[in-house]
């Protein structure tokens, strides 16, 4: 072992160090690791702050297009109901053939009911503007009410507004009820190849006697009054019912008839068999008298009544009503896809 110049080992020179020297490079530890340590947490508070800066903006973004969609949204229901208060003639100043569709079933509660066609012909003759009305109609037919109001409105406001005509433009199909309507018109036309008349009238049901015998159910009805159970299906059809019934049913007919005479005169030139329930095409139709020509609601818009500027009047349901509806039944046909009532199909 070899010794210093003070006479130590060398060894234990370099063990025994003073505490001034000792508590120095404590304190160089200390410092050379604090800037380390404060440049971590530095680190750390921006890290945090940029979170924060983001989830601030994020939330100011989502509540930005929240309240745009909710803009959106109101603009579209403001425009359409201001569009619904809105007269259409007002908003058209050029001259114009009106248009009022007659689709569908003609039934109280339908698109197709006396109300929303006589509220749609009413504006449609009222309107300044419009120099004809055009009833275009695709309808099997339907309730002879119903038909019967349309019918007698058509005649008020033909007289109402002499110098105005009606006319009627069967599409597919105007039979039953919709020609009822129809024969009220000034003129009728229609396609070749469109259904036109089955003036008849018809009442159907089913009759449940032996069915439930079979499975032994017991029906019991009480009643005051001995033809209250008229026409019950599941009791025994009487031959008094059935007479009865069938004079309400050619009462209804010939109604039917009466008012067709009415409407065609002299344009008729069929016999009975115009009156028999049969459904013509619209070249036969035109050959006995059941229309006046051919052609479509463009057609007669352009030849016709000589304007061809077309403008809707037909009654719609309200917006409220349309979008309450069509969430009703996305809700409805998404909750049978869920419980796999249903599936969807979609045609390409």
């Amino acid at each position: 072992m070899s010794e210093n110049h003070w006479g130590e080992p060398e060894e234990a020179a370099a063990g025994s160090e003073r505490p001034e020297q000792q508590d120095g490079k404590a304190r160089a530890a200390v410092e050379s690791e604090r800037p380390a340590t404060q440049r971590e947490w530095r680190l750390i508070e921006k890290i945090v702050n940029s979170l924060n800066v983001e989830h601030r903006r994020a939330r100011r973004w989502g509540i930005f297009f929240k309240l745009l969609t909710f803009s959106y949204l109101f603009a579209l229901l403001w425009l359409f109901w201001s569009n619904s208060d809105i007269d259409a003639d007002s908003m058209v100043p050029q001259a114009h053939t009106a248009v009022v569709d007659v689709s569908g079933p003609i039934m109280d509660g339908e698109e197709a009911s006396a109300d929303a066609i006589v509220t749609a012909l009413r504006n449609a003759f009222k309107a300044e503007r419009s120099h004809a009305v055009v009833m275009r109609i695709n309808s099997p037919g339907g309730s002879p009410v119903q038909s019967g109001y349309v019918y007698d409105e058509i005649k008020r406001l033909r007289s109402l507004y002499p110098q105005k005509k009606l006319y009627a433009v069967i599409t597919d199909i105007g039979a039953s009820g919709a020609y009822y309507m129809a024969a009220a018109a000034d003129e009728i036309y229609a396609d070749k190849a469109s259904l036109v008349g089955s003036i008849g009238v018809i009442s159907s049901s089913f009759g449940f006697v032996e069915l439930i015998d079979k499975i032994g159910i017991e029906r019991r009805t009480l009643t005051a009054g001995e033809n209250k159970a008229f026409l019950d299906p599941f009791s025994p059809l009487k031959e008094e019912d059935r007479e009865f019934w069938q004079t309400v049913l050619e009462t209804t007919h010939q109604q039917f008839i009466a008012q067709v005479k009415a409407g065609r005169g002299d344009r008729l030139k069929g016999g009975d068999e115009l009156f028999s329930g049969l459904v013509w095409t619209g070249e036969q139709a035109l050959e006995l008298g059941l229309i006046d020509g051919l052609g479509s609601t463009s057609m007669v818009a352009r030849e016709i009544v000589g304007v061809e500027k077309l403008i809707d009047y037909t009654a719609r349901p309200q917006p409220l009503d349309r979008i309450i509806e069509r969430l009703g039944i996305g809700v409805a046909k998404q909750l049978a896809l869920e419980l796999g009532l249903g599936s969807e199909t979609v045609l390409r």
